[in-house]
């Protein structure tokens, strides 16, 4: 009795330190992100004069990041976008190949797809400078869209395969049976099927390339293509002392990737887990 009863006290406490442990955790995680907001709100102030607390709401930060970068977001909204549409357009029919053919060397072309991931964007930005050179490709959107795409082709691929791998072999063949082409399957039957993993590997890629900051400072020499990354960037090297600005425009950027993580948040828990469940 004695035990039990000591096993059943221990059982709440061990969930109430569970329960502090995430708490004291995600309040460290997410002070960097409070610290940007207050430090936006209080733009007259120096970076080692930030008050822990804003005495009032100063918006003339947020105002002046609009006026400055609000171009720039725009841009950086319409790459990453852009770069959403190539990643998926090619990373689907990939993954379906490699999830339903039986293509030689498969698993070597899923293995070299992770190993891919694994090299250094800096050494990647440099080879597609001269290739971009030669095609006419740098200072243009479409030129930095196909680069963007590339950092979340490998993951999307390996997302989407392991997701198609689950998809039941009847279902393809039913959909032959009756007449349907293998480009017809795939879009009517195995997109719709792959739902979840399609808006997965599509969030990822747009934040890959939202964030992205090596290809668009390697591959852009004028201001014709500035995403935000690249403006606040070159935003702190012109004003430095203008942090509040700096940090507005810094939230500004954070705006869109947080409100789409949270519209897909669901979709993303089932694209992550659906693959490895047959």
């Amino acid at each position: 009795m004695a035990t039990a009863s000591a096993s059943a006290t221990s059982g709440p406490k061990r969930r109430w330190g569970a329960t502090v442990a995430g708490v004291v955790i995600l309040l460290v995680m997410l002070f960097p992100l409070y610290w940007m907001i207050n430090t936006a709100l209080q733009p007259e102030s120096g970076l080692l004069e930030v008050s822990p607390v804003p005495h009032s709401l100063d918006l003339s930060g947020f105002s002046s990041a609009i006026s400055e970068q609000g171009g720039h977001l725009l841009t950086s909204l319409a790459v990453a976008l852009g770069a959403v549409v190539i990643c998926l357009a090619i990373a689907a029919p990939a993954a379906y190949g490699l999830a339903q053919f039986r293509l030689p060397g498969t698993k070597s072309i899923v293995f070299g797809t992770l190993i891919t991931q694994m090299v250094p964007g800096i050494v990647i930005a440099n080879a597609l400078y001269s290739a971009y050179v030669d095609l006419g490709l740098v200072n243009s959107y479409f030129g930095l869209m196909l680069a963007d795409a590339s950092l979340g082709i490998p993951f999307a691929i390996v997302l989407m395969r392991s997701f198609m791998v689950a998809i039941p072999k009847e279902v393809i063949e039913a959909a032959e049976v009756d007449g349907a082409s293998k480009v017809r399957t795939f879009v009517q039957v195995v997109l719709p099927m792959s739902r979840n993993s399609l808006i997965t590997a599509g969030l990822f890629s747009f934040l890959y390339a939202w964030s992205d900051f090596m290809f668009a400072l390697t591959l852009n020499t004028t201001d014709d293509v500035k995403p935000v990354t690249l403006g606040i960037y070159q935003y702190i090297g012109a004003h430095v002392g203008d942090w509040g600005s700096v940090m507005a425009a810094s939230v500004l950027s954070a705006i869109p990737a947080a409100v789409l993580l949270v519209l897909a948040q669901k979709y993303i828990a089932a694209g992550i887990t659906g693959g490895s469940v047959k």
